[in-house]
């Protein structure tokens, strides 16, 4: 039924505790990709920054800190495909760039994903609302199917 899983990780324990489900799933059913999925949030500067930026940050700077927190973004991507133990299917990974929920569903459809396993922090009232949640927004941005694997420790509240 799932042929291409997509993982979003944003490099935090919590979002890890997806994998567990993912190797079950690939695992006992007939997927042949699963791609992990980080977005690296560019680094937006002032319009009116002069030529030596603000504290001397530099243009130039900027490029050097976004390439490093790519490098980055991918050598935990890779550390986490070697750690999986997927049988039968396909590990690869991907680091994009952009906002974090519109670049995972533009990712999703254009690479034909069948169903985004992601972690949701489980948080209510004026924290989700202030913070947000890239889990619900994708529930209702995605037209792929998405399962959200609440975190350890979830209480359950009405």
């Amino acid at each position: 039924m799932y042929n291409k899983i997509m993982v979003p990780l944003d490099g935090s324990e919590l979002a890890e505790c997806v994998l567990p489900h993912v190797e079950a799933i690939a695992s006992g059913g007939q997927v042949s990709h699963v791609v992990l999925v980080r977005v690296v949030d560019p680094i937006r500067l002032p319009a009116s920054v002069p030529a030596r930026g603000n504290f001397g940050f530099t243009e130039k700077d900027r490029q050097q800190l976004e390439k490093h927190r790519k490098e980055a973004a991918e050598a935990y991507l890779k550390k986490i495909v070697d750690s999986l133990d997927v049988k039968g299917a396909n590990l690869c990974y991907a680091t994009l760039e952009g906002k974090v929920a519109d670049s995972l569903v533009d990712y999703a459809i254009n690479n034909n994903v069948d169903l985004i396993v992601i972690a949701s922090h489980g948080r209510s009232g004026v924290s989700r609302w202030v913070l947000g949640s890239v889990a619900d927004r994708m529930v209702r941005s995605s037209c792929v199917p998405v399962l959200m694997i609440r975190a350890p420790g979830c209480e359950p509240r009405l």
